[in-house]
């Protein structure tokens, strides 16, 4: 069957065959990337700033990663997990909350359901038969983690209380 291709086609690898995961995956972590450029620019706090910017270029760096090479350094990952570590520190809260609170909280739980998105691409991509380095894996549950605690750092920032959610299914 033949597809027409536009000559204003917005990204070469659109037209991908349905099966073919990476186009998905750029646009997830373009998607990713984007939200985290939002989320920065409802910080007001200028070191929270600077890292958004740095794990927007961190996204970035994966996004190629299935078509050519993997190319964020174990540095860089160790540093993410470092955020990570000194976010849930300074955190009091434990287990799952609701998804709300400030604005800039809001946009941050929803990159964490992004980059969970990611990690769930990921590993159909593995499963069809793709290759996934490690670090790819690690680097996209980092970021979900990441969001997930910068939330709470956000929402602990602009004083608002977590709303603590008990599940009636899983105890």
């Amino acid at each position: 069957m033949a597809i027409y291709r536009s000559p204003y086609e917005a990204y070469p690898f659109l037209c991908d065959a349905d099966d073919d995961l990476r186009c998905d995956f750029e646009l997830l972590t373009d998607e990713l990337a984007s939200g985290a450029g939002l989320l920065r620019s409802q910080i007001t706090q200028p070191p929270l700033a600077d890292e958004l910017l740095w794990v927007c270029e961190l996204i970035y760096h994966m996004n190629p990663t299935l078509r050519t090479t993997f190319t964020v350094t174990e540095e860089e990952i160790a540093r993410l997990a470092a955020a990570v570590d000194r976010l849930q520190a300074a955190s009091s809260v434990h287990g799952f909350v609701l998804p709300c609170g400030c604005q800039c909280a809001c946009t941050a739980h929803l990159l964490r359901v992004k980059a969970k998105c990611l990690v769930r691409l990921l590993y159909r991509y593995l499963h069809r038969g793709g290759g996934v380095p490690d670090g790819l894996l690690d680097l996209a549950n980092l970021l979900s983690g990441y969001f997930f605690l910068l939330a709470l750092k956000l929402n602990a920032l602009n004083g608002v209380e977590e709303r603590v959610y008990r599940s009636r299914n899983y105890q």
